[in-house]
């Protein structure tokens, strides 16, 4: 390469030719290698997601001191090798130089590709929507929406739910505008406003009213501005076993919500099950989550745990926490439910035929009916405490806009295709089974729940109205949410495996109080 040695590699260095459009294509790539830039350190620190399995802690633990070693090594001083003519080392200066320009010049070609992927040359707009359930949930959804909307294109990212909080922090957290829209779970929103981590939907209010279950869109108001708009909603049954019931010789629970069976009878009539041949006598869907566990502490009128005006007050050893959780406790220590197996394995041991009883929601309908053979089973209205009150775990998805997205417009008609239209709405629960929040969805929704598999699900959409209305308990809005959540999922751990209930709760809440009182 003589031709870029001497003055001439000077010229080309210098000229605006090069430089002029080099540094406007270095301008347009620096949101896209931002993006880059944050999806790499998520990916190293987070490990695998849907490509391989996730990397254990100890694993990044290690990686990260390799890294950090790696980086901080001290390197040798550059110098001329032994009899390395002097004409030769300008050369190959030179020749370091210019591949250093063309590098740069590849780099400036890639990262303003990327950062014009939202609109291609056609005027047609990418979005991007970041969930956490895998893409075959949302093709539906997806693909009703793109032919609603021919100039707009969705293109999904899937992270797996226990990393999904996570890395909505650094991505949304680091402005990276690679997300336009993304899902929000209830209990979140006062946090994720708070960070400013959501796009305020205020304008939106009014048609997420007329379109929308009341409480799905109440659980997004916070500090009186709607943050996001309901997608999904939810609600638990008591499922039972009719062949291991009668095994046992044990009645089947009323389906009449005025005649709740008791946590204390269920507990007793869940040992005499085992006993009497079940693999388990009573599981929870979400065995060791605070979304499953807050409405059993709530029935013994311990409350959700958040107390205070601003929700940042803990308040988890009152006497009805301490009952709820030696109810969980024996559980466990008398085997009636397992200790090893996690939330997502529970929906098949029930559908499997090995547990007595389970609550959970109405995915569980859909999974037993396409169990082979399908499990012979009836639906119950959720448990209370004795002098308790009803209680149900509610809430699910929301979907909001990320503030830095580039394509506003594009990302609020897809959320409101998602949540305010009857097709997308229905569309975006035709695969999970999960219930839809618009209003007419939710109607369409409760008419086809009795008929999934008779005489089993016989009067399911009464009781999922009757339970909604009476029973259901959102998650707290508090801003320090998944504090909140991420201890107390610690301490039901602990209190699974056997440590003392009284201790765990006095050690989680002077942990979470540490956690709220930064927040103050």
């Amino acid at each position: 390469m003589p031709f870029l040695y001497g003055p001439r590699f000077v010229w080309v260095i210098r000229s605006p030719l090069l430089w002029f459009p080099l540094a406007q294509m270095l301008a347009l790539g620096y949101s896209c290698a931002k993006g880059i830039h944050l999806f790499t350190v998520w990916r190293s620190v987070e490990g695998e997601t849907d490509a391989g399995p996730r990397v254990s802690r100890e694993q990044t633990r290690r990686r990260s001191i390799h890294r950090s070693r790696r980086s901080t090594c001290t390197k040798r001083p550059g110098r001329r090798g032994p009899g390395l003519p002097r004409g030769e080392e300008m050369t190959t200066r030179a020749l370091r130089s210019t591949a250093i320009v063309v590098a740069g010049i590849m780099a400036a070609l890639t990262l303003s590709a990327c950062s014009g992927a939202g609109t291609d040359a056609s005027g047609k707009t990418t979005i991007n929507f970041m969930a956490a359930d895998p893409q075959d949930k949302f093709q539906p959804l997806i693909d009703g929406f793109e032919e609603a909307n021919p100039d707009i294109t969705v293109a999904f990212t899937y992270v797996p739910f226990d990393q999904y909080n996570n890395v909505v922090s650094q991505r949304i957290g680091g402005k990276d505008a690679g997300v336009d829209v993304y899902v929000a779970d209830t209990g979140t929103i006062g946090e994720l406003a708070t960070k400013g981590y959501l796009q305020d939907l205020s304008s939106l209010q009014a048609e997420a009213d007329a379109a929308s279950l009341p409480a799905a869109v109440a659980s997004n108001v916070y500090d009186g501005k709607l943050w996001a708009l309901p997608m999904w909603t939810s609600q638990q049954y008591l499922f039972y076993n009719k062949d291991l019931l009668d095994q046992a010789g044990l009645p089947y629970p009323s389906s009449d919500p005025n005649e709740r069976v008791t946590y204390e009878e269920l507990l007793a009539d869940a040992k005499k099950a085992k006993s009497a041949g079940a693999d388990w006598g009573l599981i929870l869907d979400q065995i060791d989550r605070y979304y499953q566990i807050q409405p059993i502490a709530e029935s013994a009128g311990g409350g959700s745990g958040a107390t205070g005006d601003d929700l940042l007050t803990a308040d988890v050893t009152n006497a009805g926490w301490k009952k709820a959780m030696n109810w969980y406790s024996e559980l466990f220590s008398s085997e009636v439910a397992p200790r090893g197996n996690g939330a997502g394995q529970m929906v098949e041991v029930f559908a499997g035929g090995k547990a007595a009883y389970m609550i959970s929601g109405p995915w569980q309908i859909t999974t037993n009916a396409n169990a082979t053979p399908p499990v012979n089973f009836g639906v119950a209205p959720n448990p209370l405490f004795e002098g308790g009150k009803p209680t149900m775990a509610t809430g699910s998805w929301n979907i909001g806009i990320n503030p830095a997205s580039q394509h506003q417009d594009a990302a609020t008609a897809f959320i409101k295709y998602v949540s305010l239209s009857e097709e997308g709405n229905t569309k975006s629960t035709e695969i999970t089974g999960i219930t839809p929040t618009n209003l007419k969805s939710f109607d369409a929704w409760i008419a086809k729940e009795d008929a999934i598999l008779p005489p089993s699900t016989t009067g399911v959409g009464a009781l999922t109205l009757e339970e909604l209305k009476t029973a259901a308990v959102n998650r707290p809005n508090s801003p320090g949410f998944r504090q909140l959540q991420d201890v107390l999922n610690r301490a039901f751990s602990d209190i699974r495996n056997g440590q003392d209930v009284d201790t765990t709760l006095e050690n989680a809440q002077d942990e979470l109080q540490s956690y709220w009182d930064q927040l103050k």
